[in-house]
């Protein structure tokens, strides 16, 4: 299945050409290539993309400071691939990043644990306006971006709702940036990203929520906070307060103080990020063992992978 997984042709080529001009125009901040992030500062260099569920780190960046004198260097990728290859390699610390893509790693032998969620919720379905129920999506294509996501995985919930799997859609990955504009257009039918650039498509007017997550997957785990064995065995007080920090940041962080950070970080508009933050929340970013689990079969029942690590030995909560 792996194998027919994605659609090639014209979509794959537009998505090369306009994935190549993004990385060229987000000025992508990354530490050098080779070095690996100082063990004797007092910053902690954390990896994240220009999405709202990476809210939490954002938000703390600003608090953590004047609490402890821990310094946040927000380091900002264009995609996931350059963001895990940069915690993968410990030129960061750690890093805000789909669950499923640090498991993987994690299941490679990548030295990285899982210390906190990103967000709760926060993912939508999103079709074009003429597709009326999952049966409708039979032989249409759908975009995600990337296969170890918790948006593959709630495509093939809503898919489920209709007796119909993956096999049954052309399935595509692209940039979470490109997905409203290829539904406006139609190139696509469908996509699932992280937010804002659901609500994007509803705001266009390209298009309207089928499912929202907590409709399929009641608790989804989607984003997480990473941090690498290499920075918690090296600076493991540091570790302990930029969690604490962090989880704080997530309970504080209401729809009101939520919307003004985003607008600090984010090119998006209000009506955009209004009804991008209808759909998520940040508070009580603990991974629980029960929740773990329900994700891990997800992942296998699906093909994301057939062994992922045990809570017991990606997931640290105490410290």
């Amino acid at each position: 299945m792996i194998s027919d997984f994605f659609v090639k042709g014209r979509i794959d080529m537009k998505i090369r050409i306009l994935s190549a001009l993004l990385a060229l125009g987000l000025g992508v901040s990354a530490v050098s290539c080779g070095k690996t992030a100082d063990s004797s500062s007092n910053t902690v260099k954390i990896a994240y993309l220009p999405i709202t569920h990476s809210l939490a780190v954002l938000e703390e960046a600003e608090e953590l400071e004047k609490q402890s004198g821990l310094k946040v260097e927000l380091v900002k990728y264009g995609s996931w691939n350059e963001l895990l290859d940069a915690l993968n390699s410990n030129r960061v610390d750690g890093a805000s990043v789909l669950i499923e893509l640090a498991m993987k790693s994690r299941q490679e032998g990548i030295g990285i644990k899982a210390v906190a969620l990103g967000h709760h919720d926060g993912n939508v379905i999103v079709v074009s306006n003429d597709i009326v129920t999952a049966a409708d999506l039979k032989g249409k294509t759908f975009a995600i971006p990337h296969r170890q996501s918790s948006h593959n995985i709630l495509l093939n919930d809503a898919l489920a709702t209709a007796g119909l799997t993956v096999d049954d859609v052309n399935v595509t990955e692209l940039a979470p940036t490109e997905m409203p504009s290829a539904l406006a257009s139609g190139q696509i039918d469908g996509y699932c990203v992280a937010e804002p650039f659901g609500a994007m498509g509803v705001n266009l007017g390209a298009g309207k929520v089928l499912f929202s997550s907590e409709e399929l997957w009641e608790k989804s785990l989607c984003c997480g906070l990473v941090l690498t064995d290499k920075f918690i065995d090296e600076r493991h007080d540091d570790a302990k307060s930029f969690v604490e920090s962090y989880k704080k940041a997530g309970n504080a962080l209401d729809k009101e103080k939520a919307k003004a950070t985003a607008k600090k970080y984010f090119s998006q508009s209000d009506e955009v990020l209004d009804i991008s933050l209808q759909w998520i929340s940040y508070n009580d970013l603990d991974i629980t063992e029960e929740e773990y689990d329900i994700l891990a079969e997800k992942v296998k029942e699906y093909g994301l992978s057939d062994k992922p690590p045990a809570y017991s030995e990606f997931v640290k909560n105490d410290f």
